[in-house]
Formats: structure tokens, C-alpha cells, sequence
């Protein structure tokens, strides 16, 4: 049996300047990792890591922080360094939101960790983000890209996203 812990999220709110330090922070370490994961060919597109500490700051943050994350995270990378490109930035935006959404959603409801709710979370945003780059691209392949090759990357998100949170739950 798949053990669910019990997990409080600290919601913060906008006006609560632990928002922008929390955010800050896991804005720093989404824009660390996905520099780490460059030195491996096609690493971004492997790992996915633009959007694992949004993961874990809407999961235990809630949404303002989780939004915070999943915005300027993206932003920022393009900016100082060119990745991801700007034309891809709608997509990663939008999935990245997504993500924040339905892990500060399922948090909030849940009042729980385990790798099945983390797994919802990522299948949620992925599928919903995918139909999004769809819709968007009208290429259907470039929609599955994350599950096809960013595979090791949910990966990633599910086990590590839950072990940091179970973590953060005691």
C-alpha cells in the first residue's frame, strides 16, 4: 500500500513578505537546475527541470507562491540565458501554471502527501499542458514531447517532488 502522510500547506499570502522570499528561493533553484541539467545534451528536454521546484513550492506554499514560481522562473531563464527560446515560452508558461494550479489545488484538498496524489498532479498539468501545445502548435508530436522524451523528467518530478515533500511534512 502506497503510505499517504499527512501534509499542511502553509498557503502564504500576497501581502506576507515570505511569499517573495519563499519564492524566491525556489526561483533561484529553477533557475540552477535547469543550468545543471544543459551540461547534458538535450538535458532540458530529458529533465524537465524548469518546472520541478514549482512542484514543491505550490504543493507546500500554495498558489501565490507556486504562480510566483511558475511565471518568473521561466521568464528569467529566457532572459539570462536564452532557455527555453522565446517562442516556446506561451507553452512552458501555461504548463508551468497549470502545474502550480493543480499542485496547490491537490495540496489544499488533500491535506496529504504520496507518490499517487504527486502523480496526479503531474499527469494533470502534463495532459492539460499537452492539449494546451497542441492547440497551440497544432503539431500533435510536440505536444507529447514531455511524455516521450521528458519521460525520466515526470520521473524525476514524482519521486524526488514526493520524497522533498514528505520531507517537508514532519
Amino acid at each position: 500500500m502506497i503510505a499517504t502522510i499527512p501534509f499542511r500547506q502553509n498557503s502564504l499570502q500576497a501581502g506576507d513578505i515570505r511569499t517573495y522570499l519563499f519564492g524566491s528561493l525556489f526561483i533561484l533553484g529553477n533557475l540552477v537546475l535547469p543550468q545543471l541539467c544543459h551540461f547534458i545534451p538535450d538535458g532540458g528536454k530529458i529533465f524537465l527541470p524548469i518546472y520541478f521546484f514549482t512542484l514543491i513550492a505550490s504543493y507546500k506554499f500554495g498558489l501565490k507562491v507556486g504562480l510566483l514560481t511558475a511565471i518568473l522562473s521561466p521568464l528569467l531563464n529566457s532572459l539570462l540565458f536564452g532557455m527555453p527560446m522565446f517562442a516556446m515560452l506561451p507553452v512552458i508558461l501555461v504548463k508551468s501554471s497549470l502545474l502550480a494550479i493543480a499542485a496547490a489545488w491537490i495540496a489544499q484538498r488533500s491535506k496529504s502527501v504520496s507518490l499517487l496524489l504527486i502523480a496526479l498532479t503531474i499527469l494533470g498539468y502534463q495532459l492539460a499542458g499537452g492539449l494546451f501545445e497542441w492547440a497551440v502548435t497544432a503539431d500533435f508530436t510536440a505536444a507529447l514531447q514531455d511524455f516521450r522524451i521528458g519521460f525520466p523528467g515526470m520521473l524525476l518530478q514524482w519521486i524526488a517532488g514526493w520524497g522533498i515533500l514528505r520531507l517537508m511534512a514532519k
